[in-house]
């Protein structure tokens, strides 16, 4: 759920700014950096199960006679 934790954590990010919190800013810039990684991981997880599909489909073309 990383659109979750980018939203989490610029409000975070947000409220360090607001109340001059600089861990809480911290926190809140870790935790939406986290957010983004995620959804790029899962974003390649995606694509690499694409290719796996279509290699298969391939490979079943192939070896049909």
């Amino acid at each position: 759920m990383g659109w979750l934790d980018r939203l989490l954590g610029r409000a975070k990010k947000a409220t360090g700014d607001m109340t001059g919190d600089e861990s809480r800013r911290r926190e809140g810039q870790h935790q939406e950096a986290e957010g983004m990684a995620e959804d790029r991981a899962d974003a390649a997880e995606r694509q690499a199960q694409e290719a796996r599909e279509q290699a298969a489909e391939h490979r079943a073309e192939r070896d049909t006679p």
